[in-house]
């Protein structure tokens, strides 16, 4: 098996410097951490993990909580996340919820006496007792991606919410649409309120009038969704043009409803959704999204959290009273214009032939 010097004469950098990109726990140049990557893939090293757990009592080994892994958007994340773990020389532990509060609460218990960190995606719309959050804190560092659960301060890393809905009811807005239906997941997660909150400001810019019933909201449940989209469609006085949804889940259980209505997109209603859908060459038309970047999520989440586990114990030490102030890392998301929000421009080639 290779050892430290071997790839430190290889890499050409010194055996110190091998050791902190492994271990992480002191910031090195890209460009020697690149060389020292490069190193261990040539001589395929593997670490003791045993021998260094008992040396530096550190587990490297980080976990990830999310709420539901058949959900496409969150095997992404963890993809990034695992990259960057892997890079730096840790494992990473996955998971999944299934969206229960309860369950969240015992796999953050579990890891909290096996990882050196903890990402969370929060399962839902559910507060943290005082006592959870307690424990929480007295634990390895956490950082928590995606959704920001209520009552409880941490490191985090999302895209930013609110530019992300404003982004794709602009684009709707563009194509000439003044009756834009929003289609959001529970209000009670930040993320949710943050897109309606973009979704209002898009419409406000544009001096268009915010209407109350055009707001739509449904659990993560597909028959929900469903149900509540044909509900609003048939009941709206003001029948909207266009429909923006939040999220991917809720994207595809609103698509259902339209289609179980016999409406069509975009001859019928223009559609754009938050999130790309899944086996997206199958939809005919074609989707337009504001597309996240989920690996980049993942990854910049570990980056964070090794940061802060760098700095727990500085933090430690700090006088009484103290905090440091934590890291809320915002992505910016991208618009990828499809056929099923281009509806103005549709009907105006049909009227010119």
């Amino acid at each position: 098996m290779a050892t430290q010097r071997e790839l430190a004469r290889l890499a050409g950098v010194s055996a110190g410097t091998v050791s902190n990109v492994i271990s992480g726990s002191t910031k090195v140049s890209e460009s020697s951490r690149q060389k020292v990557l490069a190193a261990i893939q040539s001589l395929h090293y593997r670490p003791n993990l045993i021998a260094r757990s008992l040396k530096t009592n550190r587990t490297n080994t980080l976990g990830i909580v999310v709420p539901d892994i058949t959900i496409p958007f969150f095997p992404k994340i963890v993809r990034g996340a695992e990259s960057a773990a892997r890079e730096r020389g840790y494992f990473l532990v996955v998971l999944d919820s299934q969206g229960s509060h309860e369950l969240e609460v015992d796999m953050m218990a579990l890891l909290r006496q096996r990882v050196d960190g903890i990402l969370l995606v929060t399962a839902g719309d559910f507060k943290w007792s005082e006592q959870s959050v307690a424990e929480i804190a007295s634990g390895p560092p956490v950082v928590c991606v995606d959704r920001l659960p209520e009552g409880f301060e941490s490191d985090s890393v999302c895209v930013d919410d609110f530019g992300a809905a404003e982004l794709g009811v602009k684009h709707l807005i563009s194509q000439g649409h003044t009756e834009i239906a929003i289609f959001t997941g529970p209000l009670t997660l930040t993320n949710e309120q943050e897109r309606l909150r973009g979704y209002r400001q898009a419409l406000k810019d544009a001096g268009i009038r915010v209407r109350p019933a055009l707001t739509w909201s449904a659990s993560f449940e597909r028959e929900d969704i469903e149900a509540v989209c044909g509900r609003k469609m048939k009941s709206a006085k003001v029948k909207p043009t266009a429909l923006f949804a939040t999220n991917g889940v809720t994207g595809i259980g609103a698509l259902r409803g339209l289609y179980g209505l016999g409406l069509s997109t975009p001859e019928d209603i223009a559609f754009a959704t938050i999130d790309e859908l899944i086996a997206e060459d199958l939809f005919r038309p074609r989707i337009t999204s504001v597309v996240q970047p989920t690996y980049e999520i993942g990854y910049r989440a570990v980056e964070v959290l090794l940061d802060r586990i760098r700095s727990a114990s500085a933090v430690a030490n700090a006088s009484a009273g103290s905090q440091s102030t934590t890291s809320k890392v915002r992505l910016g998301a991208s618009l990828v214009v499809r056929e099923s929000s281009l509806l103005i421009k549709k009907r105006s080639r049909r009227r010119a032939s």
